[in-house]
């Protein structure tokens, strides 16, 4: 089999990789606090033997043609991915459970089943027992929570008929048949140490490896009231990447067929000329 059929396959592969990432954020288009994912493509030679290969091998030696082999039979491959933790634009609600962050690498700290996982979707709402829960209804922590595990939770009471939320996360509640406010808890407000560390895990949460990688910002002034932060994802890019990686899955099987088809009836023809 030719050494390009290979690397025309590699080459489609990747594409079919392209090609679910970029259907998996336009699919998030409209997802709250969702952040666009984006692959880098590269080449075996270049990511894992760069430095091995730096210097040219003598020629007419078997090492020499080894390093020529591994050349022509790089092949395009997926080697990392991250996502774009840029801000996406805040859309107004008048819902005073709703909140958003203004301040990138910022994120609120949820209790799930498996621990506690970041979120940047302040779509918040209030379960019966009056704590203050996600759309999936995992608990949102307070700064108490670092201090005493067992008091992290939010509880806003049937009573509580204004609720105001300042830019820093604190709470503050009415007192019953009256407008004067009294503080309440005080979001936690979280940053991870590596942002680049954080595992999206479904659900729009992000996992991390122990709770000291993440800090509380109590003064981080990025906390926006009856507002949601929309997805960054921008869909007429991702629009234009898929045509593109439809173009590219087509030009490659394009190759596919070359190498396999019209090279081998060349190469049959003469030999049966030469018969």
């Amino acid at each position: 089999m030719q050494t390009g059929y290979y690397a025309a396959a590699a080459g489609m592969v990747t594409q079919f990789n392209r090609l679910d990432n970029i259907a998996n954020n336009l699919a998030n288009v409209n997802t709250a606090g969702f952040k666009e994912d984006n692959l880098i493509v590269g080449d075996f030679m270049r990511i894992f033997q760069e430095k091995r290969d730096a210097l040219p091998n003598a020629n007419q030696t078997k090492e020499g043609a080894k390093f020529l082999n591994r050349t022509l039979t790089r092949a395009p491959q997926i080697v990392d991915s991250y996502t774009k933790q840029a801000e996406g634009t805040l859309q107004s609600t008048s819902n005073p459970l709703d909140l958003a962050l203004t301040r990138e690498g910022l994120f609120f700290a949820v209790k799930t089943p498996q621990g506690v996982r970041l979120t940047r979707d302040g779509s918040f709402s209030t379960n019966d027992e009056g704590k203050l829960v996600t759309k999936q209804g995992y608990e949102v922590l307070s700064d108490d929570y670092l201090k005493n595990p067992k008091n992290g939770a939010i509880t806003i009471a049937n009573s509580d008929t204004i609720v105001a939320i300042d830019k820093n996360g604190q709470i503050s509640t009415n007192i019953p048949n009256s407008a004067s406010l009294i503080p309440n808890k005080k979001l936690l407000i979280a940053q991870p140490q590596d942002i680049t560390k954080l595992k999206k895990e479904g659900d729009n949460l992000y996992a991390f490896n122990d709770i000291k990688d993440i800090q509380a910002v109590s003064e981080s002034g990025s906390v926006e009231q009856g507002f949601i932060e929309k997805s960054n994802v921008n869909a007429v890019k991702m629009m234009t990447d898929l045509i593109e990686t439809n173009r590219l899955v087509g030009m490659y099987q394009k190759a596919m067929s070359t190498q396999m088809d019209d090279m081998n009836k060349d190469a049959i023809e003469k030999i049966a000329r030469k018969a």
